[in-house]
């Protein structure tokens, strides 16, 4: 028997219905860590489906570090005004900004790179393994996965989300999209620092 509490704890968790929470604890046996994976991977079966619609809807958020010496402005799209004014939506464009303050993305996603800057870092990890002791023929996969570690460093949609390391930014809007019903995009984004030079 699936306990009120336990269909609390996972709608906490995962933001999902009563009823979907309900069904993902009945097909798990009751077990909240494989009902939170059902719940995200069907939240991204949803969001596949929502990805082509128009979104030119939404807000741009302002979120202003404590002191006025960091700040960041976040364009976030949905589909309608109506889901732009919800407190849901707001509050995850208030993460967002917050996120690019704390974590400072140079893009939004890797193919936002320039491919003089993925060339140059290519260079680099190359230049460090060749004074490694690392067999020749393992370089290639062994610079293919700095450069992954690099772009989860830089980009937005890959860095891991600050209210939950456990989450990727991109799983955070997926996770919107299957909550509020609309595709989701994070248009732009600009992060300021007292005293930086651009």
């Amino acid at each position: 028997m699936i306990g009120k509490e336990m269909v609390k704890a996972l709608r906490e968790r995962t933001g999902a219905g009563v009823l979907d929470c309900k069904r993902a604890l009945e097909e798990t046996g009751g077990d909240l860590e494989e009902a939170t994976r059902l719940l995200r991977q069907r939240g991204l079966a949803i969001a596949t489906k929502k990805a082509g619609r128009l979104a030119e809807e939404g807000l741009v958020e302002a979120y202003i570090h404590a002191g006025g010496r960091l700040g960041a402005l976040v364009e976030i799209n949905c589909e309608t005004d109506f889901v732009a004014r919800t407190e849901e939506f707001q509050r995850l464009a208030h993460d967002l900004a917050m996120q690019v303050v704390a974590s400072n993305p140079h893009y939004l996603r890797p193919e936002d790179i320039p491919p003089e800057v993925i060339e140059e870092k290519k260079r680099l990890f190359l230049s460090e393994l060749e004074g490694q002791n690392k067999p020749e023929h393992l370089w290639e996969r062994i610079v293919e996965g700095k450069l992954e570690r690099y772009y989860d460093q830089v980009c937005l949609l890959r860095q891991p989300f600050i209210k939950d390391e456990g989450l990727t930014v991109k799983e955070v809007i997926i996770e919107g999209i299957a909550k509020l019903g609309e595709n989701i995009v994070i248009r732009r984004f600009a992060r300021y620092e007292l005293g930086e030079r651009s």
